[in-house]
């Protein structure tokens, strides 16, 4: 059974055990500005349909397969992975992206839009080859407009 929908208007769809409780399995899926989404699986006992919801009002029903829920929760806020060891940097072929560790033998997670390298001040070029450390939502998104100039296509402001 697929469903969508806030916790809070599933209510009446979990139906009341009197006498045992109701195991379930929840999961708890953060969806990060960068694209990033952190999974966490959580085994409930409930004996309150009610008491269920509630803990939950806060999340995006997204999935319901038997006693499985699947919710969503978006975060304004660049994930974990990216804080601890995200890199803004520039491929060979001069895009700009995100890598797992510094640009060069790194796994790129995110890439975003080519840049004009000759407009580049030799700094600014240097500071790419090397990788710009995120660690921040608020470097993440200065880094992100500083570059956006440079861009070879002009970019919407979506």
């Amino acid at each position: 059974m697929h469903m969508t929908g806030s916790a809070a208007t599933q209510e009446n769809h979990l139906e009341q055990q009197s006498t045992e409780p109701l195991q379930l399995t929840v999961i708890l899926q953060r969806v990060y500005l960068d694209g990033e989404i952190s999974e966490v699986v959580v085994q409930e006992t409930s004996w309150s349909p009610e008491n269920f919801w509630a803990k939950y009002d806060q999340w995006q029903l997204v999935e319901r397969d038997g006693e499985k829920f699947v919710f969503r929760k978006k975060v304004d806020d660049i994930s974990p992975l990216l804080k601890a060891n995200g890199y803004f940097g520039i491929t060979h072929e001069g895009v700009l992206s995100i890598f797992n560790g510094r640009p060069g033998l790194s796994r790129i997670i995110q890439s975003f839009f080519q840049i004009d390298i000759k407009k580049l001040e030799s700094k600014k070029q240097e500071e790419l080859l090397q990788g710009i450390p995120i660690k921040t939502k608020d470097r993440y998104v200065e880094v992100l407009e500083t570059f956006k100039h440079y861009s070879t296509k002009e970019t919407s402001k979506n």
